[in-house]
Order: structure tokens, then sequence, then C-alpha cells
């Protein structure tokens, strides 16, 4: 996760999230070659792009969970401090980028949720270890959050017994449960069977309805059409192309987003 509203001071006009000039690489290999994005308060931006062109990755460096080489982030105007190492770029401010995580979420492929906790416990476990929540205002929020993602009678069973959509679900409550001001989606249906997809689509749907910053990292394509305000598309590193979801589907510019788009159908 990262920072917002409720737990840290940011300025209301600034954009929720900015990236300046990031780049990444492994070794030789340059991954994130320079990009740039803002995500306005309240908007919603799909990243889409063919396999290997960085779209994990950009999101990761967002979030600090990969160590950009170069470039900024700002979340709520306010700069994360990095200093440089021979690793690249690592935070020089611990304390900023664990206040700033309890504000910016990510739900990730993998689900991720904690085995040995049931799920009411997983959802409560930031709120009351990091927040410092009481545990009877932690549970009253999970229990909420679990009632809206369709998970309330399930909140003392363990993932291990949920299905893979369930798991997802409960992992978007979970987190919810901090009230992030923006959310960070790595492909979160990526992992699932075909027909568990939709219900999962359906939450970050309701979602996004409610006016919350999102970055999206999907490969559903009429979802992002449907949901995404603004869609970016990646090609080996660089934004090949952004704009509106109905330019971006309907009128794209670029011959190489024309192929992404019929490669896919």
């Amino acid at each position: 996760m990262l920072a917002a509203q409720s737990h840290a001071a940011t300025d209301p006009r600034a954009p929720a999230i900015e990236v300046r000039n990031l780049h990444k690489s492994y070794g030789d290999l340059e991954v994130l070659k320079g990009l740039s994005v803002t995500a306005r308060h309240g908007e919603v931006i799909a990243i889409i792009g063919g396999s290997g062109s960085g779209k994990s990755t950009f999101l990761r460096c967002i979030n600090l969970l990969e160590k950009p080489n170069s470039g900024q982030i700002i979340i709520g105007g306010e700069e994360i401090k990095l200093k440089t190492t021979q690793h690249g770029l690592e935070p020089s401010d611990r304390r900023q980028v664990e206040r700033i995580r309890t504000n910016l979420a990510m739900v990730f492929q993998s689900f991720n949720l904690w085995q040995h906790m049931d799920i009411l416990h997983n959802v409560i476990e930031v709120p009351v270890h990091v927040l410092g929540q009481s545990r009877d205002q932690a549970i009253a929020t999970a229990e909420d959050m679990l009632r809206r993602v369709g998970l309330y009678e399930k909140r003392h069973s363990f993932p291990s017994f949920l299905s893979g959509g369930q798991q997802q679900r409960a992992a978007i409550a979970r987190a919810l449960a901090v009230e992030p001001s923006a959310m960070l989606f790595d492909e979160p249906t990526s992992a699932l069977d075909p027909e568990l997809v939709g219900e999962v689509l359906k939450v970050i749907k309701d979602i996004a309805g409610e006016g919350r910053t999102m970055m999206l990292v999907t490969h559903e394509m009429a979802f992002a059409r449907d949901v995404a305000d603004r869609v970016i598309f990646l090609h080996q590193g660089r934004i090949e192309e952004e704009g509106p979801s109905e330019q971006i589907f309907n009128a794209p510019k670029s011959e190489r987003l024309q192929q992404f788009l019929r490669s896919i159908g």
C-alpha cells in the first residue's frame, strides 16, 4: 500500500499521484524508460499493454515494492524522499513511506492473504497494528467492508476455504479498510478461473463509481473501456499512447496500439 487524506496532510489541489521520468532496469534490461503519469483525484486510469511492457513494474515502483533507478514519485502533493544507492533509489525516510503506504492501497494478482488468519483478522491486521485503531473500531470497519464485497458471512473462514474470487474480494476489503485515498490494482483477475472474474470486476467497478482514485493494470479490455476515465498503453517501457478510453479503443492512433487491440480480439 501508500499515503492519504485520513492519515497524512495532503494538498487537495495537487494530483493524487504524480510520477515524473521514472526509470527502472534489471541489470542491462531497461524495463521502464522515463515514464511520467499524473492521476487526478477521483480519476480511474487503466494501464494496458503486452507482456513485458512494464505495467506491473510501474505500479510496484510507485509503491516502492520495486526500487526505481531514477525519477520522482509524488503522492497528494508530497514527494517521497529517495536516496541513490548501488541498488537504485531507496527511501531516505522510512516513516514517510509507511505513512504514505497506509493511503495508497495495493491489490495484487495473487491475493497475498495471511493463510493463518481468518478473513476478518486479515482485514483488521493493518488498521490495528499499523494505524493504531482500537480493535472494536477496526472490526466494525472490517465487517462493513466485507459486506460491501459480499463476504460478511465468510468473515470467520480461512483463505484456504475460499474460492479465488472470494480471496481476491477479501484482499480488496483489506485494502479498503485503511480508507486509502488511492488504490493500485495489479492485474487483479489474472490468477482467477474465468467464471470467477466477473464477481471481482463488479466489486472494482463499484469502488470506481465512488470517485476513488485508481490505477489499474488489466488485460480485461471491455472492463477497461467501461470503467476507466483514461487509458495508458505501454510498449517496451514507454507510453506509446494515452487518452480517454473511448478514443483508445475506438480510434487508436498508434499502429502498435492498433496491432495490440487486434491481437487480443
